[in-house]
């Protein structure tokens, strides 16, 4: 039997991914004194920039860094979508 995600929202993928990424990275935080391997972090980012218009300075800026279990709390966020 094949579900429909039509009737869902797209923000609820959103945060239980959001919510799985950060449990993740706070285990990850616990156990890395305990497993060093863990350390290991893979980094994106946008460095950044400022617009400047003499009467209001917006700064954009991006940064993404997913650890291992930083990936697994993604993962099971995604899957916990699947399954509700």
């Amino acid at each position: 039997m094949v579900k429909s995600f039509s009737n869902r929202s797209p923000w609820l993928l959103v945060t239980l991914m959001i919510i799985g990424g950060v449990a993740g990275s706070l285990v990850d935080n616990l156990l890395v004194p305990t497993v060093p391997y863990l350390r290991n972090v893979f980094s994106i980012a946008l460095r950044p920039g400022t617009l400047d218009l003499h009467f209001l300075a917006l700064t954009f800026g991006f940064s993404l860094a997913v650890g291992p279990l930083t990936a697994v709390g993604l993962v099971v966020g995604y899957i916990v979508y699947r399954r509700i």
